[in-house]
């Protein structure tokens, strides 16, 4: 299957491109617009492709509201009201033009996921290069279709969702035109336990869809991710703290920036591991040829004296017959003296 490529910001994305490493900041600016600054700074020195923030506020994504379902039980959020939660770790609406404005400035492409059609509307007067569509939203439709309508690229993480919510959340991004779709694979634990990663699904997704497949790692490190381009993903997101010390919503699972610059360079030399499918030699091994088996005279031989297991072997250097020809040549009749040392050719033999 031919897999559909498509571009964010002129950057091509899908087989044959370098994964797109995207840097989410989500809630670790901590409500501080510098420290957003300096996330996005961050990402960029790490040679991230791009940086993506999200789009909501405490009531666009929810009700303030105490009851039992609108308060969170276990994990990292245990004990918090829905309103709370979101309230502290929304990115404020009259930041995003001048982080935007950054990005562009210091050249690495800017993105959100909008959460509702007045953060889609909001987003695209400033020009978003494309939307993310989060997996608790895959089963928003009709939010999935009006996002499709701006003929962005819309990259849709797939955490928790069965293959007919994946068959669903593709089809509306279809239909209402989207400019390229990717599919994540994504475990919707934060953290999420590296033995439950199931990376296997990004070649089932890979083999169900005609799209670019890629990993949405909320993993405590960067193996995971490294591992999902040797299995194809084309796109790679995660998490970026400046400090995991200073807190943050999200910060107990993000990876500080260097160790996200470690994680960037792992797939970009894991994506150039993969190289091609085929036998030919590489221009790195060339040269080490030469110290390849091959049959030499291991004693004199004089002409006219026959070839034996005792005055032929097949020993390093490589320059003589291969060794396949061992059992041919045994019995042969040496045409003139052969020195010890010799690499034998037929040339040399009756």
């Amino acid at each position: 299957m031919t897999k559909t490529n498509f571009s964010i910001a002129g950057r091509p994305i899908g087989i044959g491109h370098s994964p797109y490493v995207i840097a989410e900041l989500s809630g670790n600016h901590n409500g501080e617009i510098e420290r957003a600054f300096k996330l996005i700074d961050a990402a960029k020195a790490a040679g991230c492709d791009a940086v993506k923030m999200q789009t909501y506020t405490a009531d666009t994504i929810t009700i303030d509201h105490g009851g039992p379902d609108f308060v969170i039980e276990g994990g990292l959020w245990d004990g918090k009201r829905l309103y709370d939660l979101y309230g502290e770790a929304h990115t404020p609406w009259e930041w995003h033009q001048a982080l935007f404005d950054h990005a562009r400035k210091i050249g690495i492409a800017c993105f959100s996921s909008p959460f509702d059609e007045t953060a889609i509307d909001f987003l695209e007067n400033l020009g978003a290069p494309a939307f993310k569509i989060a997996s608790f939203e895959i089963v928003d439709t009709p939010l999935i279709r009006r996002a499709a309508q701006a003929g962005k690229p819309l990259i849709i993480s797939t955490g928790m969702a069965t293959l007919e919510e994946i068959d669903e959340a593709v089809a509306a991004a279809k239909a209402g035109g989207a400019g390229g779709i990717t599919l994540l694979h994504c475990i919707s634990a934060y953290p999420a336990p590296a033995e439950e990663a199931n990376l296997l699904r990004i070649r089932a997704l890979s083999e169900r869809y005609d799209l670019p497949i890629g990993l949405s790692d909320h993993t405590l490190s960067s193996e995971v991710a490294i591992a999902a381009v040797g299995l194809g993903a084309a796109v790679i997101e995660k998490h970026i703290t400046l400090a995991r010390a200073d807190g943050g919503p999200d910060a107990a699972f993000s990876l500080e920036p260097q160790e996200f610059k470690a994680l960037v360079d792992g797939v970009r030399t894991a994506h150039l591991a993969l190289g091609r499918a085929d036998y030919g030699r590489t221009k790195s091994e060339a040269p080490n040829l030469r110290f390849r088996r091959s049959l030499y005279a291991v004693k004199d031989i004089a002409a006219g004296e026959t070839v034996t297991p005792e005055n032929v072997r097949s020993i390093r250097p490589g320059f003589g017959l291969p060794p396949r020809h061992y059992d041919e040549i045994l019995g042969k009749k040496a045409k003139l003296a052969i020195k010890r040392g010799t690499p034998l050719g037929w040339d040399l033999l009756e």
